[in-house]
């Protein structure tokens, strides 16, 4: 049994990637982790523990929050995406996204948004459809059985980065493909809590997402102090993850949110959700949610 209001720590998921280091070192810095307790893991993972319970709040795949929409309240002015390139979701082929039809696609297991982005961009430009196969997110490993691989985090920062021996393949920014394609931002993941939790401890949810907004600020205003801290413990540089940093995007404005609702909107067409659900947003005055239109 969860203990009394007063005392709530709210299960927080925390994805274990470069792409949230900023935030995570800012929630420290401001002393909000006390009042939070922390589960790592992969985008699949807090995924899986958010919709099943086991956390109650915390960042969730786009494509897994549009699925348990009925579930899940959005919390105001969080997410995890990029207004053009993104550096980390990749697509890395030995030919031409143009000529995968028919060929060899491997899909990195750690991600669920970024996979249908590829195979909607995929699906596009080819004729025929690849042969898709989910795999550990093992880029080598993935080349040396397929033409092409989808992969994410810290080992589609490397594809950007450290190259080496993708010199003669193509390696494309699925961020900027998605702005090429529509002109609005990707939203990759929004931060999200359980309907069910947020009706029990409200005020427990509006002290965590009060410390979210603040941690965004302050990760805002100091990526490359983040760089700097995040090098000493990766194997890239403070150059090339203050770079990285400022691809990224942590609030959720308007803009970002017609993104969401273009990028629903063609996973529906596509049968991955069973429509775009009307979101349910935390609400920030009281309440247990109220509906938004995107």
């Amino acid at each position: 049994m969860r203990s009394p209001a007063h005392a709530v720590r709210p299960r927080t998921g925390h994805i274990s990637f470069l792409n949230c280091f900023p935030l995570i070192r800012a929630l420290e810095r401001s002393g909000a982790l006390a009042h939070m307790e922390i589960s790592p893991g992969t985008p699949g993972r807090i995924a899986d523990l958010l919709v099943r319970g086991e956390i109650d709040l915390g960042p969730v795949s786009l494509v897994e929050y549009l699925r348990h929409a009925g579930d899940l309240l959005l919390l105001p002015g969080m997410a995890i995406g990029c207004d053009g390139p993104v550096l980390s979701c990749t697509l890395v082929s030995s030919v031409p996204l143009s000529e995968l039809g028919g060929r060899r696609v491997e899909l990195g297991s750690t991600s669920r948004t970024t996979v249908e982005l590829a195979r909607l961009l995929i699906e596009e430009r080819t004729v025929g459809r690849p042969l898709y196969r989910t795999a550990e997110p093992d880029l080598p490993a993935m080349l040396d059985r397929s033409e092409a691989a989808v992969v994410i985090g810290d080992t589609g920062l490397r594809s950007h980065f450290h190259g080496g021996r993708l010199a003669d393949h193509f390696v494309y920014d699925l961020g900027d493909l998605w702005k090429k394609r529509t002109g609005h931002p990707m939203v990759f993941a929004v931060w999200a809590v359980r309907r069910d939790f947020a009706e029990q401890h409200e005020d427990a949810v509006h002290r965590a997402h009060s410390s979210l907004l603040a941690a965004r600020s302050l990760a805002d205003d100091d990526l490359a102090g983040a760089a700097g801290r995040a090098a000493e413990v990766s194997p890239f540089s403070r150059d090339e993850l203050e770079t990285y940093f400022r691809c990224l995007r942590f609030d959720l404005t308007d803009e970002m949110r017609e993104g969401m609702r273009v990028f629903a909107e063609a996973m529906a067409e596509r049968g991955v959700v069973e429509g775009p659900p009307v979101p349910r947003v935390f609400p920030v005055g009281g309440g247990t949610g109220r509906n938004r239109s995107w």
